[in-house]
């Protein structure tokens, strides 16, 4: 595309060998196929959405597609040789995370306090 990055720039940005963890507010697909040319493409893991979820809350939704921010920390750690350490402790925080996540959203029909109320800090 005329007004996309030259493949310069694109390497710049997302490196010629290292993982990526993309996520997207469509179908990933999409986003595999802009960049199915590109260096690197291997190491490219689009989350995105898969039309999973009903009526439910937003965070729910995200949780639904895989693209909540338990489920993109979790494809981080273990895509980073370096930290396969800690792949074992982070799936047990993301299970207990979103296993009370789905607790609350069951009784109260609305998300939690700090997920709801989270902002970025200022």
């Amino acid at each position: 595309h005329p007004h996309g990055l030259d493949d310069d720039a694109f390497d710049a940005m997302f490196t010629l060998d290292r993982p990526i963890v993309f996520a997207f507010h469509g179908y990933p697909g999409l986003i595999h196929r802009l960049t199915y040319r590109r260096h690197n493409h291997d190491n490219l893991h689009v989350r995105g959405y898969k039309e999973e979820g009903t009526t439910t809350t937003a965070f729910d939704m995200v949780v639904l597609n895989n693209i909540d921010r338990y489920q993109l920390a979790l494809d981080a750690i273990r895509r980073i040789p370096r930290l396969g350490h800690l792949v074992d402790d982070a799936t047990r925080r993301y299970d207990a995370s979103i296993a009370r996540h789905k607790a609350y959203i069951s009784e109260y029909g609305e998300d939690l306090p700090e997920v709801r109320d989270w902002r970025w800090p200022a």
